[in-house]
């Protein structure tokens, strides 16, 4: 019997996909484990690592190939081939601890909640300049313990009963596969339904930041996309009243952010930083309607 499928969505990280599937197989305190990869890369770059993972693996380890690139055909793809009771999802970059799915299922198991997330710390190459700005924009953190949530967190490093994904219309909507997001809308959904959400505190995961995310111009896209997401939410539910408020504190925190970057920049980098983040998660919800692209096509025109 399988407990819990986790699936992990990968594109152009080969070397970073055999760390996280390796990390899965040191699992410790569930058994009945599958790891199931999708490589959405049209060339297929993680093809050879799969097959060199599958000479090692322990558990039951099974792939596929999903040329069409985007993120949400890519989680698709993994949830069809999923068999577990629950689906965990990790990130190609992320590196789970040894006890992260046993305290996922734990929570579950204690709490009910339809979804359950845990923390995800950050970690860029020591080389990288300005490499905690970077590693506090992509840290995760929550409550100090296991406990009952008000809103869903991003998809990695989650989990949820797999039959969650076998109701009607409970797949990642397509149209996000440029842009991500498609977590966030699902999860809405689920929301309005009724879902519950819960925190594993023990649940952690660290995410390894590759080059390609440790450069200003890409860490304030980052942001400014982070800005965006709760005015997309609203505009999706045609909550005007909802949209009109997060753009007015959006421009309020654009312009007053903005404003003290510039005065601390001369002698705090790293100040200045985590001021120019906040003034651009201002401007995503001031400009919430211009979308940027991470994901799919975007991502192919990146160098292999």
């Amino acid at each position: 019997m399988i407990t819990v499928s986790v699936l992990i969505p990968t594109f152009r990280r080969p070397d970073s996909l055999v760390r996280a599937v390796r990390s899965v197989f040191a699992q410790r305190g569930v058994a009945g484990i599958e790891v199931i990869a999708v490589d959405n890369s049209p060339e297929g770059s993680a093809l050879a690592a799969f097959r060199a993972i599958e000479a090692e693996a322990p558990v039951t380890f099974r792939w596929v190939h999903e040329p069409k690139p985007g993120v949400a055909q890519a989680r698709n793809a993994a949830v069809k081939l999923a068999k577990g009771e629950f689906v965990a999802w990790l990130d190609d970059d992320e590196e789970a601890s040894p006890d992260w799915l046993a305290c996922l299922i734990a929570v579950r198991r204690a709490t009910g909640a339809q979804s359950v997330f845990g923390p995800v710390r950050a970690r860029a190459d020591r080389d990288a300049r300005n490499a905690e700005f970077y590693e506090r924009l992509y840290t995760r953190a929550g409550p100090a313990n296991d406990t009952g949530i008000a809103h869903a967190y991003g998809i990695g490093n989650s989990l949820q009963p797999r039959s969650m994904f076998e109701e009607e219309d409970a797949t990642f909507d397509t149209r996000a596969d440029q842009r991500g997001g498609e977590d966030d809308a699902l999860f809405a959904s689920w929301a309005e339904a009724g879902a519950t959400f819960a925190w594993a505190a023990g649940a952690s995961v660290v995410e390894h930041l590759g080059a390609e995310r440790t450069h200003l111009a890409h860490g304030l896209k980052r942001a400014f996309a982070y800005g965006q997401g709760p005015c997309e939410l609203a505009w999706a539910a045609r909550d005007v009243p909802a949209l009109a408020r997060h753009m007015c504190v959006g421009a309020v925190q654009a312009l007053a952010y903005g404003a003290a970057s510039v005065i601390v920049v001369a002698g705090s980098t790293p100040r200045a930083l985590a001021l120019l983040d906040r003034a651009a998660r201002g401007a995503g919800k001031v400009f919430w309607f211009c979308e940027q692209r991470f994901y799919g096509e975007a991502a192919i025109r990146q160098p292999a």
